[in-house]
């Protein structure tokens, strides 16, 4: 009992300290997990042992992120990417499993089935770290990111089929078809009649655990589904992931889906730790070691081979250079499904340990490297854009036209929700502006009079001079990205050091680093949705509206130095 329970103090000792490292300096806390099983596991300082109790619990972390995935599996978002998803993301799974099987085969002299699940597994790419990494640089909604995640969401879908194909390509050559046509008729008949089933009573059920009011009951629902399909499916002979999947997906249609979201996120995230770390444990470092140029010349493989396939599928979709080297960079890495599926596929013995360890190894290394790589390749990509003037001429031209004859005018830069309540006060003082921002969907907003809103990042030179930036008499940044609101500050003051800048934050932390690059004043969301909830809780509480109403001016004399003599003096 105390040798277990030291274990466990053990890894979460480790935990804590790998995945604060990591967040430290922004890479994904995945990375941290499957170091600590590397060090610690059997290969390792072998402190942590595999065991039977381990390896289900772990099973479940991709159980639940298959779950997850469900949850954002929507028709309508199929249907509005299917030329991206079905069309370059297929062509991206296709051509590089089939790439790599080839490679496989004819270089290595491997079975075709040991060619064709090293491809399938290589073929996928990590979500979490792309995602996250997309996201933080306000990059979802490029082109680059556009494509991305049409390419992940495809993956996604596919690992349903792969985890049903790498089992039956485990039965004898004579049973092949007949076990894969018999694992697809059951995955058919049993998706349908979950699907059938699920979608007449899910809502009900949740209307019905809803009435109650009760959170210990919601999360109990929730976990009952997950384990509930996922035993259903593995009843039936297939992947338990198979049956969260349906689970999430059935949710996700209904009203129910973020907050079942929100409950899942704690035991998805430990889970799927958990399974990081098992994966990690299984890497023997020692074989590593002993065939490091090996392992090179195999992560060389899968980063350049797998980064010029979508190099080139992106060329022929007629995208920029610089669109189709940041793509290509950010799917040119090893993910989390296809850890999964080489895991599966060592387990039914469809490949030999040292190409487990070496594709293991692989897969890991580029995942290690990935966020380096995207960083690297966007900022060659940026300056590649930045001499790119044909392929951005339309743009600029749209800016420029959009901008032409407008004189003190506000450049706005984002039309989010913020942005468009900061147009429509602008616009009830007949006050010009110019909202720039990089959703297509802002773009078609009703936009009120004397407003114009066009397609464009803020924070690149030739679009804020399109803009009117030497014409404007203010620009606002009303995105909450730090760091692109330091470089569209810095722009503005290598050209226009007079202009008001006024910028959003989300919290406090942020106010000084961007004073010192340069803007005018700073708003942080949390401090004025504070202080409204305090003055409202001071008057609730009985305090005098005026006494409530006089202290919130008074923080705000201190906080805001360009309206320190209007809080003091107060209104006339």
């Amino acid at each position: 009992m105390h040798d277990q329970l030291f274990s466990i103090l053990l890894l979460l000792t480790a935990a804590v300290g790998a995945v604060a490292v990591t967040r430290r300096f922004g890479l994904p806390s995945m990375l941290a997990y499957l170091a600590i099983g590397m060090v610690l596991g059997p290969h390792g300082a072998a402190f942590l042992s595999e065991s039977h109790e381990v390896g289900t619990f772990a099973e479940f972390g991709v159980v639940f992120l298959m779950f997850s995935i469900g949850l954002e599996f929507s028709l309508q978002r199929l249907r509005t990417m299917r030329a991206l998803v079905f069309g370059f993301g297929a062509a991206q799974v296709f051509f590089t499993a089939g790439g790599t099987m080839l490679l496989t085969v004819v270089g290595y002299q491997q079975g075709w089935k040991a060619g064709l699940v090293v491809g399938l597994a290589v073929a996928m790419s990590s979500t979490a770290i792309v995602a996250k990494m997309l996201s933080e640089r306000f990059e979802l909604h490029s082109r680059s990111g556009r494509l991305t995640m049409g390419a992940l969401l495809f993956q996604d879908l596919a690992v349903v089929p792969f985890l049903i194909l790498i089992p039956a390509l485990a039965q004898p050559e004579g049973q092949l078809l007949r076990q894969l046509g018999i694992a697809s008729l059951q995955a058919v008949v049993l998706l349908v009649v979950l699907i059938w089933v699920g979608q007449r009573i899910m809502k009900r059920l949740f209307d019905s655990i809803a009435h109650h009011r009760s959170e210990e009951l919601f999360v109990l629902a929730t976990l009952w589904i997950v384990v509930g399909l996922s035993y259903a499916t593995g009843l039936a002979g297939l992947s338990l992931a198979l049956g969260a999947f349906v689970g999430g997906m059935l949710i996700s249609e209904t009203v129910y889906r973020h907050q079942v979201e929100a409950d899942i996120r704690p035991f998805r995230d430990v889970l799927l730790g958990l399974f990081f770390v098992t994966v990690g444990m299984l890497l023997d470092v020692g074989f590593v070691l002993d065939n490091f140029w090996r392992l090179l010349l195999a992560v060389a493989l899968l980063v350049v081979g797998k980064g010029v396939v979508v190099l080139l599928i992106t060329l022929s979709t007629r995208a920029t250079p610089d669109t189709a080297l940041r793509t290509s960079a950010q799917l040119a890495q090893g993910g989390e499904f296809g850890l999964v599926l080489i895991q599966l596929a060592f387990a039914h013995q469809l490949i030999r340990a040292d190409v487990f360890q070496v594709t293991l190894a692989a897969m890991l290394m580029s995942m290690f490297i990935a966020p380096f790589l995207i960083e690297r390749v966007a900022r060659l990509g940026g300056e590649m854009a930045r001499g790119d003037w044909a392929h951005k001429a339309k743009a600029i031209y749209e800016v420029a036209t959009s901008a032409f004859g407008m004189e003190d005018h506000v450049i706005l830069c984002g039309y989010g929700r913020t942005g468009e309540q900061i147009g429509n006060f602008l616009a009830a003082e007949k006050i010009a502006f110019l909202a720039l921002d990089v959703d297509p969907g802002a773009v078609k907003r009703a936009i009120p009079e004397g407003g114009k809103v066009v397609f464009g990042g803020a924070d690149r030179i030739e679009v804020l001079k399109a803009a009117g930036l030497m014409r404007a008499q203010a620009v606002v940044i009303a995105y909450p990205d730090t760091l692109s609101a330091e470089r569209v500050l810095q722009i503005v003051r290598q050209h226009r050091t007079d202009i008001p800048v006024i910028v959003r934050a989300p919290d406090d932390t942020d106010v000084e680093r961007l004073k010192r690059a340069g803007a005018t004043e700073v708003i942080p969301e949390v401090l004025e949705g504070s202080l409204m909830i305090a003055a409202e809780t001071l008057t609730q509480l009985g305090v005098p509206m005026e006494r409530a109403i006089e202290r919130v001016r008074l923080v705000r004399e201190a906080r805001y130095a360009s309206m320190r003599d209007f809080y003091r003096k107060g209104p006339e």
